[in-house]
């Protein structure tokens, strides 16, 4: 698969590596353009509805958050290339598909291009349609703690659960269970079952997922008819379950 990229950095000597990489050992990746400034970055994606952004953190007049912040219905995917490790956690989370580290490793740098090229093309593949799950419904059942005892619930039941601090509501067909234990020992609890963690604040039943739609992480849409956010750093592992 080609990719349409642009680099956004505004160091000169930066960009032209990057360039020089690319054009060596990313042969699927088309280089668009370059921009050195937010403004040009985001007048590039404009133009060229790029499928991937190599971009790097720290500019002149802002940051790479703010670039993003300013696309928030963005189809691209996006690499950040900085010489600062402590944004990893926050991009990874929110933003990006990979975080590469300055000065650039070949390697990682084509792998990043490789896990790019899967993601678009199993989103090319699923958007829109119907999806079949690669899982069977597992049987089983889950116990939930309550101040009276506890609910025995059968995990096919559950539609998905959503983090509320310390509580996490679980969402049935009808009706909505709220619990005095955080998503993390739900993900757990689960995790034999079809259970995905797609976001900070989700953890969905894949069985109940009938389609993705494209965006910064995407989001799916359940049987019953709700839409969730998937996070960028989750979208991988979450179309890896569909066929």
């Amino acid at each position: 698969m080609q990719l349409k990229a642009i680099i956004v950095e505004d160091e000169a000597n930066s960009r032209e590596i990057l360039r020089n990489y690319l054009s060596k050992y990313c042969k699927n990746v088309q280089l668009q353009g370059e921009a050195a400034t937010i403004k040009e970055g985001l007048e590039l994606i404009e133009l060229h509805k790029p499928d991937l952004v190599f971009l790097d953190v720290e500019m002149p007049f802002g940051n790479a958050f703010d670039l993003l912040d300013q696309v928030p219905d963005r189809t691209f995917e996006t690499v950040f290339v900085t010489a600062y490790n402590q944004y990893a956690m926050d991009a990874l989370n929110n933003h990006a598909a990979y975080y590469l580290m300055k000065p650039i490793n070949i390697d990682e740098l084509v792998k990043a291009v490789d896990y790019v090229v899967e993601i678009k093309e199993r989103e090319n593949a699923l958007e829109g349609k119907v999806l079949q799950t690669k899982l069977k419904k597992a049987e089983g059942k889950i116990t939930l703690p309550q101040q009276d005892g506890f609910q025995v619930l059968d995990v096919n039941d559950i539609f998905f659960c959503k983090a509320d601090d310390n509580y996490t509501e679980i969402y049935l067909q009808e009706k909505r269970i709220v619990v005095s234990k955080t998503l993390k020992y739900f993900e757990e609890a689960l995790k034999e079952f079809s259970f995905a963690r797609i976001h900070k604040s989700y953890l969905v039943n894949v069985n109940e997922v009938q389609k993705y739609k494209k965006g910064k992480g995407g989001s799916v849409i359940l049987s019953n008819g709700k839409e969730l956010s998937v996070s960028a750093s989750k979208k991988s592992e979450l179309l890896s379950y569909f066929k």
